[in-house]
Protein backbone atom coordinates (compact mmCIF):
# COMPACT_ATOMS: atom_id res chain seq x y z
CA UNK A 1 0.00 0.00 0.00
CA UNK A 2 0.87 4.03 -0.39
CA UNK A 3 1.58 6.20 2.51
CA UNK A 4 0.12 9.24 1.59
CA UNK A 5 0.17 10.91 5.30
CA UNK A 6 3.26 10.76 7.17
CA UNK A 7 4.14 12.49 10.05
CA UNK A 8 7.77 12.11 11.61
CA UNK A 9 9.04 13.17 15.31
CA UNK A 10 6.49 16.46 14.66
CA UNK A 11 6.04 18.71 17.55
CA UNK A 12 3.63 22.03 17.99
CA UNK A 13 4.41 24.89 20.29
CA UNK A 14 2.31 27.87 20.74
CA UNK A 15 3.50 30.44 22.87
CA UNK A 16 0.83 32.60 25.85
CA UNK A 17 0.90 35.07 28.59
CA UNK A 18 -1.19 33.68 30.96
CA UNK A 19 -1.90 37.12 32.45
CA UNK A 20 -3.49 39.78 30.21
CA UNK A 21 -4.62 43.39 30.74
CA UNK A 22 -8.22 43.69 32.35
CA UNK A 23 -8.66 47.39 32.80
CA UNK A 24 -8.06 50.53 30.27
CA UNK A 25 -5.81 51.46 32.75
CA UNK A 26 -3.84 48.02 32.57
CA UNK A 27 -3.80 48.14 29.32
CA UNK A 28 -2.02 51.52 29.51
CA UNK A 29 0.37 50.98 32.05
CA UNK A 30 1.39 47.82 29.74
CA UNK A 31 1.27 50.05 26.62
CA UNK A 32 4.42 52.68 28.38
CA UNK A 33 6.00 49.69 29.81
CA UNK A 34 4.77 51.00 33.35
CA UNK A 35 3.69 47.39 34.28
CA UNK A 36 5.87 44.44 33.99
CA UNK A 37 4.36 41.54 31.43
CA UNK A 38 3.89 38.48 32.33
CA UNK A 39 6.71 36.07 31.16
CA UNK A 40 5.33 34.01 28.16
CA UNK A 41 4.63 30.30 28.69
CA UNK A 42 4.85 27.37 26.27
CA UNK A 43 2.10 25.19 25.21
CA UNK A 44 3.08 21.85 23.62
CA UNK A 45 0.33 20.76 21.62
CA UNK A 46 2.26 17.75 20.32
CA UNK A 47 5.20 16.21 21.82
CA UNK A 48 7.22 14.45 18.62
CA UNK A 49 4.62 12.02 16.97
CA UNK A 50 4.84 10.29 14.26
CA UNK A 51 2.54 8.34 12.07
CA UNK A 52 1.45 7.60 8.61
CA UNK A 53 -2.15 6.77 6.82
CA UNK A 54 -2.17 4.49 3.73
CA UNK A 55 -4.27 5.73 0.45
CA UNK A 56 -7.88 4.98 0.98
CA UNK A 57 -7.75 4.30 4.79
CA UNK A 58 -9.79 6.49 7.56
CA UNK A 59 -8.59 7.06 10.79
CA UNK A 60 -10.33 8.15 13.42
CA UNK A 61 -8.56 10.96 15.89
CA UNK A 62 -10.06 10.69 19.56
CA UNK A 63 -8.86 11.82 22.85
CA UNK A 64 -10.29 14.49 25.50
CA UNK A 65 -10.85 18.36 24.79
CA UNK A 66 -6.88 19.76 24.66
CA UNK A 67 -5.38 16.74 23.41
CA UNK A 68 -4.26 17.95 20.38
CA UNK A 69 -6.47 16.68 17.68
CA UNK A 70 -7.52 19.62 15.85
CA UNK A 71 -4.06 21.16 16.35
CA UNK A 72 -3.06 17.90 13.90
CA UNK A 73 -5.36 18.16 11.31
CA UNK A 74 -4.09 21.68 11.03
CA UNK A 75 -0.62 20.43 10.49
CA UNK A 76 -1.64 18.19 7.79
CA UNK A 77 -3.94 20.78 5.49
CA UNK A 78 -0.86 22.69 6.39
CA UNK A 79 -2.74 25.62 7.86
CA UNK A 80 0.17 25.67 10.61
CA UNK A 81 3.79 24.84 10.16
CA UNK A 82 5.08 22.18 13.04
CA UNK A 83 7.82 23.26 15.93
CA UNK A 84 9.57 20.48 14.74
CA UNK A 85 9.46 17.60 12.54
CA UNK A 86 8.48 16.80 8.93
CA UNK A 87 4.74 16.17 7.61
CA UNK A 88 4.39 14.48 4.28
CA UNK A 89 0.98 14.68 2.22
CA UNK A 90 0.55 13.44 -0.76
CA UNK A 91 -2.72 14.13 -3.05
CA UNK A 92 -5.20 17.34 -2.91
CA UNK A 93 -5.99 17.76 0.31
CA UNK A 94 -9.71 19.24 1.49
CA UNK A 95 -10.92 20.11 4.98
CA UNK A 96 -13.46 20.63 7.00
CA UNK A 97 -12.41 22.08 10.10
CA UNK A 98 -13.91 24.72 12.76
CA UNK A 99 -17.44 25.94 12.10
CA UNK A 100 -16.58 29.27 9.43
CA UNK A 101 -13.22 28.25 8.72
CA UNK A 102 -12.26 29.70 4.89
CA UNK A 103 -15.56 31.36 4.73
CA UNK A 104 -15.27 35.14 4.31
CA UNK A 105 -18.53 36.39 6.24
CA UNK A 106 -19.46 39.41 3.94
CA UNK A 107 -19.28 37.33 1.12
CA UNK A 108 -22.03 35.30 -0.21
CA UNK A 109 -22.26 31.41 -0.05
CA UNK A 110 -22.16 31.55 -4.41
CA UNK A 111 -19.11 33.73 -3.80
CA UNK A 112 -17.49 31.33 -0.93
CA UNK A 113 -18.05 28.40 -3.04
CA UNK A 114 -16.19 29.96 -5.40
CA UNK A 115 -13.34 31.64 -3.55
CA UNK A 116 -12.76 28.02 -1.60
CA UNK A 117 -13.19 26.18 -5.05
CA UNK A 118 -9.94 28.55 -6.33
CA UNK A 119 -7.99 28.04 -3.52
CA UNK A 120 -8.52 24.35 -3.74
CA UNK A 121 -6.92 24.49 -7.46
CA UNK A 122 -10.15 24.14 -9.25
CA UNK A 123 -10.69 26.53 -12.47
CA UNK A 124 -13.82 28.26 -12.90
CA UNK A 125 -15.17 25.97 -15.00
CA UNK A 126 -14.84 23.43 -12.93
CA UNK A 127 -16.24 24.93 -10.01
CA UNK A 128 -19.41 25.85 -12.51
CA UNK A 129 -19.94 22.66 -13.59
CA UNK A 130 -20.27 21.00 -10.06
CA UNK A 131 -22.11 24.48 -8.56
CA UNK A 132 -25.80 23.20 -8.67
CA UNK A 133 -25.27 19.61 -7.29
CA UNK A 134 -23.30 21.10 -4.36
CA UNK A 135 -25.60 23.74 -3.56
CA UNK A 136 -28.49 20.87 -4.03
CA UNK A 137 -26.51 18.81 -1.52
CA UNK A 138 -26.09 21.45 1.00
CA UNK A 139 -29.92 22.16 0.54
CA UNK A 140 -28.96 26.27 0.30
CA UNK A 141 -30.65 26.60 -2.55
CA UNK A 142 -33.12 30.07 -1.15
CA UNK A 143 -29.54 31.25 0.69
CA UNK A 144 -26.95 30.65 -1.89
CA UNK A 145 -26.81 34.53 -3.03
CA UNK A 146 -27.36 35.69 1.06
CA UNK A 147 -23.78 37.02 2.62
CA UNK A 148 -22.64 34.04 4.91
CA UNK A 149 -22.67 35.99 7.98
CA UNK A 150 -26.28 35.65 8.14
CA UNK A 151 -25.97 31.94 8.45
CA UNK A 152 -26.58 29.73 10.84
CA UNK A 153 -24.45 27.14 12.45
CA UNK A 154 -26.08 24.30 10.21
CA UNK A 155 -25.96 26.44 6.95
CA UNK A 156 -22.53 26.80 7.78
CA UNK A 157 -21.79 23.07 8.09
CA UNK A 158 -24.03 21.67 5.10
CA UNK A 159 -21.84 24.54 3.00
CA UNK A 160 -18.48 23.68 4.26
CA UNK A 161 -19.16 19.77 3.95
CA UNK A 162 -20.82 20.19 0.05
CA UNK A 163 -17.44 22.04 -0.75
CA UNK A 164 -15.54 19.83 1.21
CA UNK A 165 -16.47 16.76 -0.90
CA UNK A 166 -17.25 18.39 -4.16
CA UNK A 167 -14.17 19.14 -4.93
CA UNK A 168 -12.97 15.58 -5.70
CA UNK A 169 -10.37 15.31 -2.90
CA UNK A 170 -7.54 12.49 -2.60
CA UNK A 171 -7.17 13.36 1.56
CA UNK A 172 -10.33 14.62 3.42
CA UNK A 173 -9.59 15.90 6.94
CA UNK A 174 -12.51 15.88 9.17
CA UNK A 175 -13.33 17.90 12.61
CA UNK A 176 -15.91 17.09 14.99
CA UNK A 177 -18.02 20.07 13.27
CA UNK A 178 -20.30 17.19 11.44
CA UNK A 179 -21.92 17.17 15.66
CA UNK A 180 -23.98 20.41 14.40
CA UNK A 181 -25.47 19.38 11.90
CA UNK A 182 -29.72 18.15 11.96
CA UNK A 183 -29.72 14.41 11.95
CA UNK A 184 -31.12 13.81 8.75
CA UNK A 185 -27.82 15.76 7.08
CA UNK A 186 -25.67 13.60 9.47
CA UNK A 187 -27.11 10.98 7.92
CA UNK A 188 -26.19 12.30 4.42
CA UNK A 189 -22.84 12.86 5.70
CA UNK A 190 -21.94 9.29 6.26
CA UNK A 191 -23.43 8.18 2.98
CA UNK A 192 -20.97 10.10 1.16
CA UNK A 193 -18.27 9.52 3.44
CA UNK A 194 -19.09 5.88 2.35
CA UNK A 195 -19.20 6.59 -0.86
CA UNK A 196 -15.63 8.43 -0.82
CA UNK A 197 -14.26 5.54 0.88
CA UNK A 198 -15.21 3.51 -2.06
CA UNK A 199 -13.63 5.96 -4.67
CA UNK A 200 -10.32 5.30 -2.03
CA UNK A 201 -10.48 8.74 -0.59
CA UNK A 202 -8.01 8.95 2.89
CA UNK A 203 -9.73 10.25 5.53
CA UNK A 204 -8.48 11.92 8.67
CA UNK A 205 -11.71 11.83 11.02
CA UNK A 206 -12.19 13.54 14.25
CA UNK A 207 -14.70 13.31 16.95
CA UNK A 208 -15.66 12.71 20.62
CA UNK A 209 -19.01 10.52 18.74
CA UNK A 210 -16.99 7.26 19.64
CA UNK A 211 -20.04 5.11 17.78
CA UNK A 212 -19.17 7.05 14.64
CA UNK A 213 -15.47 6.49 14.66
CA UNK A 214 -16.60 2.38 15.22
CA UNK A 215 -18.56 2.69 12.31
CA UNK A 216 -16.75 4.69 9.82
CA UNK A 217 -13.27 4.58 10.64
CA UNK A 218 -10.60 1.31 9.39
CA UNK A 219 -8.16 2.40 12.32
CA UNK A 220 -8.56 5.08 15.04
CA UNK A 221 -5.98 7.47 17.05
CA UNK A 222 -5.80 8.16 20.54
CA UNK A 223 -4.23 11.19 21.71
CA UNK A 224 -3.84 12.90 25.18
CA UNK A 225 -2.18 15.82 26.11
CA UNK A 226 0.40 16.08 22.58
CA UNK A 227 0.96 12.34 22.83
CA UNK A 228 -0.18 9.19 20.94
CA UNK A 229 -1.87 6.94 23.25
CA UNK A 230 -2.42 4.28 21.32
CA UNK A 231 -3.16 3.26 17.42
CA UNK A 232 -5.03 0.68 15.51
CA UNK A 233 -7.88 -1.73 15.53
CA UNK A 234 -10.98 1.15 16.20
CA UNK A 235 -12.50 -0.98 19.27
CA UNK A 236 -9.19 -1.84 21.18
CA UNK A 237 -8.01 1.78 21.16
CA UNK A 238 -11.90 2.92 22.00
CA UNK A 239 -12.12 0.66 24.91
CA UNK A 240 -8.50 1.70 25.98
CA UNK A 241 -9.61 5.65 26.02
CA UNK A 242 -13.00 4.68 27.92
CA UNK A 243 -10.73 2.50 30.63
CA UNK A 244 -8.28 5.67 31.14
CA UNK A 245 -11.52 8.10 31.35
CA UNK A 246 -12.91 5.64 33.79
CA UNK A 247 -10.06 5.49 35.55
CA UNK A 248 -9.75 9.54 36.04
CA UNK A 249 -13.00 9.45 37.53
CA UNK A 250 -12.16 6.97 39.82
CA UNK A 251 -14.42 4.33 38.35
CA UNK A 252 -13.00 0.61 38.95
CA UNK A 253 -12.96 -1.78 35.75
CA UNK A 254 -16.03 -4.44 36.63
CA UNK A 255 -17.74 -6.48 34.65
CA UNK A 256 -21.10 -4.16 34.97
CA UNK A 257 -19.00 -1.52 33.82
CA UNK A 258 -17.54 -3.76 30.43
CA UNK A 259 -21.19 -4.56 29.50
CA UNK A 260 -22.22 -0.64 29.97
CA UNK A 261 -19.52 -0.12 27.90
CA UNK A 262 -20.55 -2.04 25.40
CA UNK A 263 -24.16 -1.26 25.50
CA UNK A 264 -25.53 2.14 24.05
CA UNK A 265 -28.97 3.67 22.64
CA UNK A 266 -31.24 6.25 23.53
CA UNK A 267 -33.62 3.59 24.52
CA UNK A 268 -36.91 4.09 22.56
CA UNK A 269 -36.61 0.58 21.54
CA UNK A 270 -34.65 -1.73 22.55
CA UNK A 271 -33.14 -5.72 21.92
CA UNK A 272 -34.81 -7.84 25.30
CA UNK A 273 -33.23 -11.16 24.14
CA UNK A 274 -30.80 -12.91 21.39
CA UNK A 275 -30.59 -16.66 20.66
CA UNK A 276 -28.35 -18.42 18.52
CA UNK A 277 -30.38 -21.59 16.67
CA UNK A 278 -29.54 -24.52 14.13
CA UNK A 279 -32.15 -25.46 11.26
CA UNK A 280 -34.46 -27.14 13.33
CA UNK A 281 -34.68 -24.28 15.68
CA UNK A 282 -32.99 -25.83 18.49
CA UNK A 283 -31.22 -23.19 20.40
CA UNK A 284 -27.48 -23.46 20.43
CA UNK A 285 -23.99 -21.54 19.88
CA UNK A 286 -21.86 -24.23 18.24
CA UNK A 287 -21.75 -24.32 14.54
CA UNK A 288 -19.96 -25.80 11.85
CA UNK A 289 -18.57 -24.41 8.62
CA UNK A 290 -21.84 -24.74 5.96
CA UNK A 291 -24.23 -24.97 8.99
CA UNK A 292 -27.78 -22.71 8.42
CA UNK A 293 -27.42 -20.22 11.44
CA UNK A 294 -30.08 -18.27 12.59
CA UNK A 295 -30.18 -15.72 15.19
CA UNK A 296 -33.32 -14.53 16.80
CA UNK A 297 -33.57 -10.80 17.90
CA UNK A 298 -36.80 -10.41 20.41
CA UNK A 299 -37.44 -6.17 20.60
CA UNK A 300 -39.76 -4.05 23.18
CA UNK A 301 -40.23 -0.59 20.91
CA UNK A 302 -41.90 2.24 23.56
CA UNK A 303 -42.99 3.60 20.68
CA UNK A 304 -44.42 3.63 17.47
CA UNK A 305 -40.84 3.82 15.26
CA UNK A 306 -40.70 4.37 11.66
CA UNK A 307 -38.41 2.75 9.17
CA UNK A 308 -36.13 1.08 11.76
CA UNK A 309 -32.62 -0.49 10.69
CA UNK A 310 -31.80 -3.61 12.12
CA UNK A 311 -28.10 -4.47 11.85
CA UNK A 312 -25.68 -7.16 12.87
CA UNK A 313 -22.03 -7.64 12.93
CA UNK A 314 -19.47 -10.22 13.15
CA UNK A 315 -16.00 -9.91 14.52
CA UNK A 316 -13.36 -12.33 14.94
CA UNK A 317 -12.30 -12.43 19.06
CA UNK A 318 -9.18 -10.91 17.71
CA UNK A 319 -11.31 -7.66 17.06
CA UNK A 320 -11.35 -8.15 13.73
CA UNK A 321 -14.71 -6.93 11.69
CA UNK A 322 -15.49 -9.64 9.18
CA UNK A 323 -18.99 -8.52 8.62
CA UNK A 324 -21.68 -6.24 9.18
CA UNK A 325 -24.90 -6.62 7.07
CA UNK A 326 -28.21 -4.35 8.34
CA UNK A 327 -31.90 -4.98 7.07
CA UNK A 328 -31.55 -1.84 4.90
CA UNK A 329 -28.75 -3.03 2.60
CA UNK A 330 -30.15 -6.44 2.50
CA UNK A 331 -32.95 -4.62 0.89
CA UNK A 332 -35.97 -5.89 3.94
CA UNK A 333 -37.35 -2.91 5.21
CA UNK A 334 -39.50 -2.72 8.10
CA UNK A 335 -42.46 0.23 7.92
CA UNK A 336 -42.69 0.47 11.68
CA UNK A 337 -42.29 -1.31 14.69
CA UNK A 338 -44.38 -0.92 18.04
CA UNK A 339 -44.19 -2.62 21.23
CA UNK A 340 -42.73 -6.04 21.24
CA UNK A 341 -41.77 -8.44 17.84
CA UNK A 342 -38.81 -10.57 16.48
CA UNK A 343 -36.19 -10.17 13.93
CA UNK A 344 -34.54 -12.46 12.49
CA UNK A 345 -30.62 -12.97 10.55
CA UNK A 346 -30.59 -16.19 8.36
CA UNK A 347 -27.30 -17.61 7.00
CA UNK A 348 -27.95 -20.83 4.54
CA UNK A 349 -24.38 -21.63 4.75
CA UNK A 350 -22.38 -20.19 7.20
CA UNK A 351 -18.77 -19.33 5.53
CA UNK A 352 -16.78 -18.95 9.21
CA UNK A 353 -13.97 -21.05 9.40
CA UNK A 354 -13.15 -23.08 12.50
CA UNK A 355 -12.95 -19.94 16.00
CA UNK A 356 -14.49 -18.02 18.39
CA UNK A 357 -16.42 -15.43 17.08
CA UNK A 358 -17.84 -12.19 18.91
CA UNK A 359 -21.37 -10.62 17.47
CA UNK A 360 -23.02 -7.12 17.78
CA UNK A 361 -26.94 -6.75 17.29
CA UNK A 362 -28.46 -3.02 16.99
CA UNK A 363 -31.77 -0.87 15.94
CA UNK A 364 -30.72 2.42 14.23
CA UNK A 365 -32.83 4.98 12.71
CA UNK A 366 -32.92 4.58 8.75
CA UNK A 367 -30.12 6.75 8.05
CA UNK A 368 -27.62 4.22 10.70
CA UNK A 369 -27.33 7.52 12.62
CA UNK A 370 -29.07 7.23 15.67
CA UNK A 371 -28.83 4.19 17.91
CA UNK A 372 -31.81 3.36 19.76
CA UNK A 373 -30.06 0.42 21.16
CA UNK A 374 -26.76 -1.22 20.12
CA UNK A 375 -25.17 -4.52 21.93
CA UNK A 376 -21.63 -4.58 20.72
CA UNK A 377 -19.79 -7.53 20.12
CA UNK A 378 -21.81 -8.60 23.30
CA UNK A 379 -22.46 -12.64 22.39
CA UNK A 380 -20.59 -15.03 21.05
CA UNK A 381 -20.38 -18.40 19.03
CA UNK A 382 -17.64 -20.81 18.23
CA UNK A 383 -17.11 -22.46 14.88
CA UNK A 384 -15.86 -25.87 14.42
CA UNK A 385 -14.78 -27.37 10.79
CA UNK A 386 -17.00 -30.11 9.88
CA UNK A 387 -16.48 -31.96 6.48
CA UNK A 388 -14.86 -28.75 5.21
CA UNK A 389 -11.18 -29.40 5.06
CA UNK A 390 -10.06 -26.24 4.56
CA UNK A 391 -8.55 -24.53 8.08
CA UNK A 392 -6.13 -21.53 6.81
CA UNK A 393 -7.78 -18.43 7.61
CA UNK A 394 -11.48 -17.18 8.51
CA UNK A 395 -13.65 -17.55 5.71
CA UNK A 396 -14.79 -20.90 3.38
CA UNK A 397 -14.98 -19.83 -0.27
CA UNK A 398 -16.20 -22.11 -2.59
CA UNK A 399 -13.09 -22.66 -4.95
CA UNK A 400 -12.36 -25.30 -7.88
CA UNK A 401 -8.77 -25.49 -9.60
CA UNK A 402 -7.79 -26.18 -13.12
CA UNK A 403 -4.70 -27.34 -14.67
CA UNK A 404 -3.25 -27.03 -18.05
CA UNK A 405 -0.46 -27.97 -19.67
CA UNK A 406 1.44 -27.71 -23.05
CA UNK A 407 4.07 -30.19 -22.46
CA UNK A 408 3.05 -33.99 -22.52
CA UNK A 409 4.64 -36.71 -20.40
CA UNK A 410 3.90 -40.61 -21.47
CA UNK A 411 2.84 -42.10 -18.71
CA UNK A 412 5.10 -45.27 -18.23
CA UNK A 413 3.08 -48.59 -18.08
Amino acid sequence: MTQVIQLDKVSKRFLYRPEQPRTLQESFASLFGLRNRAPAEELWALRDISFAVEKGDTVGVIGPNGAGKSTLLKLIARILEPTSGRITAKGRVSTLLELGAGFHPELTGRENVYLNGSILGLTRKQIAERFDELVAFAELERFIDVPVKHYSSGMYIRLGFAVAIHVHPEILLIDEVLAVGDESFQGKCLVRISELQAQGVTILYVSHNLDSVRKVCSRALWLDEGIIRAEGNPETVIERYLDSVRAKEGVEPSPAVSEERRRWGSGEAEIVEVKFLDAQGKECDLFTTGQMMRVRMKYRAHKTIKRPIFGVAIYTREGIHINGPNTRTSGYNIDHIEGEGEVEFVIDHLPLLRGEYDFTVSIYDYNSVHPFDHHHRMYNFKVERGPIKESEGTLYIPCRWRHTSKVSHPREV
